[in-house]
């Protein structure tokens, strides 16, 4: 694991400063870990959006097809979907003009995270909000 890939200061900066997180691959089904962490974020203050083909509201909150379909600023782009089609998130979060992205757990992809920084976007990747506040003992 690259420790770039989960600098502290891109972490805290997303925990602790940034308030919309865009979650991409949120549905309504509570079965899935994206469903659960959406939760976590909300009672950690943050506002979440939900991105899905499906475009359901998801916890009180609006889902939109793809992020180029908010009408808002989002803070944090966390992509909750397999590695090898992971990257494309990173780039429309740039295109967007978002702050940040966040790759969960087990979500890899180097090239996304090499091209993501480059543009001058810090970015997480390979962990989660929760075990990130648990080793914060939050």
């Amino acid at each position: 694991m690259s420790t770039a890939w989960q600098d502290p200061d891109s972490v805290s900066l997303m925990l602790d400063d940034l308030e919309t997180w865009a979650v991409v691959g949120l549905s309504d089904n509570p079965s899935r870990t994206a469903w659960s962490i959406a939760q976590l974020l909300q009672s950690r203050g943050k506002r979440i959006v939900p991105i899905h083909p499906s475009a359901v509201p998801v916890h009180g909150e609006q889902g939109y097809a793809t992020l180029a379909d908010v009408p808002f600023p989002i803070d944090v782009v966390d992509v909750f979907r397999r590695s090898e089609d992971a990257g494309e998130f990173a780039d429309q979060a740039v295109a967007v003009g978002a702050k940040t992205v966040w790759f969960q757990l087990g979500v890899i992809d180097e090239a996304a995270f090499d091209r993501t920084i480059a543009a001058g976007v810090p970015m997480v990747m390979d962990t989660c909000p929760a075990i990130e506040w648990r080793k914060r003992g939050r």
